[in-house]
């Protein structure tokens, strides 16, 4: 009886070790990508070459090498909750996948991306968990997913009930008691091993913005539903852009795949530059500017979301939780600048607001943020935004994001599947 438990124990705690790691990493290829282009007298031109280059690698490996890495890795932990057959799971969730979804996110950004690593560790998370659910002969496969999916983001933001929110809210989209317990254990472990691994952090660092006149309340307003209604309008485009894209593709994949990362590499250099290397990467560090109260630019925001968009759109392995959290920010710091209202209070809730309208998890959004902030004294403001962002966009755009992306790789498996199932035995 205890085997079981130990295994998953275990699974949990490398959850915890793997995100910590991929953290690093992932700060590491930043870094060296800036040291490149400041390391050369034209080096900002160097975009124009790596990018492309690095894209169309990502795409080449996810397709050959590494298949179904590609994008967020949160529709296929979704996806492979709703196929039944553990080999058809598999194809998703694998630890080669998940070595994959690393490499390639990392390379990634390497090359410049706007991608981020959250949304990867939600896939290396449940790709975990569930061969250790096979190791040690668990057979609540569902369970199991949910709770990796739930330790990833817990472990990759510090934000334990962030993780219990989102695999709740967003992967399963119900309560189910049955995995109540998988899930609470999987994101304790976790968080206990990055926090002995990193120490104890709050992702933003401390805020303490506060709701106090007519005006920052009315901003409560302005940012959610503006924030919901442009991550209304991001997540439409990337559903559609998604199946036009695998419906042109189809006829030859991998050299139509390829050639759309160079095409989507190239414009995200072209941004890169204009936008004088504001938006590779993460958008980490022009977030927490903002949020301090210093505007980085009047159109970071709209700049972001077109490097985010092309990120998505060419189908390299990369997430869109962090860059949607800068697109927020700038979006709110805008918006701040057009009312004469406080930067640091409209960017925290221009976050709230866009983040819920994209993924349609307005608990999760505000819980993620109020725990990568620390910041208590707005808790009702951000969690009313969070809510007009989600009415907002579920009102100009009805299907969620990763569900709707999920359906694509349900489609594939359940194809696949019966494809095995005509073969002569």
């Amino acid at each position: 009886m205890w085997k079981p438990r130990i295994v998953f124990w275990l699974g949990a705690v490398a959850i915890g070790l793997v995100s910590v790691g991929f953290a690093l990493a992932a700060d590491q290829s930043q870094g060296a990508f800036a040291a490149l282009l400041s390391a050369f007298p034209y080096g900002f031109l160097l975009p124009l070459v790596v990018t492309p280059l690095g894209f169309a690698l990502c795409a080449f490996l996810a397709i050959t090498v590494f298949p179904n890495s590609q994008g967020s890795g949160i529709p296929q932990a979704i996806a492979a909750r709703h196929l039944r057959d553990d080999a058809d799971r598999s194809r998703l969730l694998s630890l080669k996948v998940a070595g994959g979804k690393v490499l390639l996110t990392l390379v990634g950004l390497l090359c410049g991306a706007s991608i981020g690593r959250e949304g990867p560790t939600v896939q290396v998370g449940a790709s975990i968990m569930l061969a250790s659910g096979r190791l040690g002969g668990m057979a609540q496969a569902r369970g199991l997913i949910l709770a990796g999916s739930a330790a990833g983001i817990a472990a990759a933001f510090n934000t334990p009930l962030a993780g219990i929110v989102f695999a709740i809210e967003e992967m399963s989209k119900t309560y189910e008691a049955r995995a109540n317990g998988l899930v609470l254990t999987a994101v304790i472990l976790s968080g206990l091993a990055a926090l002995g691994t990193v120490g104890s952090y709050t992702y933003f660092g401390d805020t303490s913005a506060m709701a106090l006149s007519r005006l920052d309340w009315a901003m409560v307003g302005i940012c959610g539903t503006c924030g919901g209604a442009v991550g209304a309008a991001f997540s439409a485009a990337a559903i559609s852009a998604s199946r036009r894209i695998r419906r042109w593709a189809h006829v030859d994949p991998l050299r139509r795949m390829v050639g759309v990362a160079t095409a989507c590499g190239l414009a995200v250099a072209v941004i890169g530059i204009l936008s004088g290397g504001e938006t590779f990467g993460t958008g980490y560090e022009q977030a927490k500017t903002m949020l301090s109260g210093d505007i980085v630019s009047p159109v970071f925001f709209l700049e972001k979301l077109g490097a985010t968009f092309l990120c998505m759109a060419a189908g390299i392995p990369g997430g869109i939780f962090a860059p949607s959290l800068s697109v927020g920010v700038g979006l709110g710091a805008t918006l701040a600048t057009m009312f004469g209202a406080s930067i640091g209070l409209s960017a925290l809730l221009g976050m709230a607001g866009y983040f819920a309208g994209v993924v349609q998890a307005p608990m999760t959004a505000f819980v993620i943020i109020i725990e990568m902030t620390g910041d208590h004294q707005a808790v009702i403001p951000i969690m009313a935004a969070s809510m007009l962002g989600y009415l907002t966009s579920r009102l100009l755009s009805p299907e969620p994001l990763y569900h709707a992306l999920s359906r694509s790789f349900i489609a594939a498996g359940l194809r696949t599947r019966r494809a095995e199932e005509r073969l002569p035995t």
